[in-house]
């Protein structure tokens, strides 16, 4: 069975009695309030309305009436008159604050609240298990109001988020876009719409989630996330600077992608390109997967691997005498012709690095000017050499060296 309510079981005459006192109090006690609000927030703003009133003080003094003539009515718990609750919730979000003072001051009115309610009850003489009970109908009041301006805080930090992010896709559209002409003005402008301060280098990552539904990587606020495309963007501002790379190591946890060099804010599509390049190549297996790599740390790859067709074309003129060899001796030479190109040392520096014998680099080596003849001289031919056999040894169509 439901309990008894103390405060129905009150005299309806009383009842009346309580409620005209307590309603012709409301005026001044909303002043009194807002009074001691002021003075334990001294820093509080004063939003006036269209009238010139504070509107806390419309807000405080619409709350005290609800609640007595809800009281007075004699309908159990009383409700919240939800519009200016929930304008004080939007309020502090304009004003860039939490609902944590918000609260308070509402505890601190329901306090004072409380105190001149109970002096009303002792005069209209109103039994204390009743006041009692009014003291929960109080707080079940505070609660409400409370969930009210929550409401309205959540759907203007929900429009503001969508305004900033809306905002900040602008600008990154901006930052990726090929400039003819300076756009430095233009980036400053949008982004100080945004409060980011534009830095004097950037660096662009192309990511790769690691689920479709994967919560989005926990990067500072001064770090520009874009999570609607497939591949999501990001745009670190400094990224030389201390401790930059160690947080984003920790923030990218699960994540892989490529984060591209640091340029100009001007220059931000060359950072772009190269994160995108080196995407596609961590997709065919050609670079590290499973990790946010740097492209300044992948230069070669990144120089020797994408020009395909050129390298290619140059592969096939300048290792041609290779073609009647045979693959695995034709392989053998040359790696043997790259670790001589590389260290340009004798036959025991070259046979390290293979770990092979000596003499059998010796052997590798007469081979190899038979076949080249003069061109193993010529700088720019060992260069070009150099160069094929590099994408091989990238593609994993040469073996690394030993040392």
């Amino acid at each position: 069975m439901a309990a008894r309510s103390a405060w129905q079981d009150v005299p309806r005459l009383r009842v009346r009695q309580f409620a005209s006192l307590a309603m012709k109090e409301v005026p001044e006690l909303a002043q009194d309030i807002l009074r001691e609000i002021r003075r334990e927030y001294p820093g509080l703003p004063l939003v006036v309305d269209e009238s010139g009133e504070p509107m806390a003080l419309v807000g405080i003094r619409r709350a005290l009436e609800h609640f007595v003539e809800h009281l007075a009515r004699g309908r159990g718990g009383p409700s919240v008159h939800p519009e200016v609750f929930q304008d004080f919730g939007r309020g502090e979000v304009l004003q860039g604050r939490s609902l944590d003072s918000l609260q308070a001051i509402y505890r601190l009115g329901v306090r004072l609240a409380w105190r001149r309610l109970a002096e009303i009850g002792q005069e209209a003489e109103i039994p204390p298990p009743a006041m009692y009970e009014l003291v929960e109908s109080g707080f079940e009041y505070l609660d409400g109001l409370v969930a009210q301006s929550v409401r309205g805080h959540a759907e203007a930090f929900a429009r503001q988020a969508g305004e900033r992010l809306r905002l900040q896709r602008r600008l990154m559209e901006l930052l990726f876009s090929e400039h003819r002409a300076d756009p430095t003005d233009a980036l400053t402008e949008r982004a100080a719409r945004i409060g980011w301060r534009l830095p004097s280098q950037v660096a662009v990552a192309v990511l790769l989630r690691p689920a479709r539904e994967a919560v989005a990587p926990a990067v500072g606020p001064d770090v520009l996330l874009d999570m609607e495309l497939e591949q999501p963007r990001m745009v670190v501002p400094e990224p030389d600077a201390a401790g930059r790379a160690e947080l984003l190591r920790r923030a990218m946890t699960g994540w892989s992608g490529a984060i591209g060099p640091p340029v100009p804010p001007a220059e931000a599509a060359k950072s772009l390109r190269w994160a995108a390049t080196a995407v596609r190549l961590m997709d065919r297996g050609l670079l590290p997967s499973g990790q946010v790599l740097h492209c300044t740390e992948h230069t070669e790859a990144l120089v020797l691997l994408p020009p395909e067709e050129l390298i290619e074309d140059l592969s096939r003129r300048r290792l041609a005498p290779l073609a009647a060899r045979g693959p695995a001796h034709g392989r053998r030479l040359a790696e043997t012709l790259l670790a001589w190109l590389e260290t340009r040392g004798g036959a025991p520096e070259v046979a390290a690095r293979l770990g092979v014998h000596p003499q059998t680099v010796r052997y590798r080596l007469r081979q190899i000017r038979e076949l080249w003849g003069d061109d193993v001289d010529d700088p720019d031919r060992r260069f070009e050499l150099e160069l094929v056999l590099r994408a091989q040894r990238l593609r994993g169509e040469l073996a690394e060296p030993e040392g």
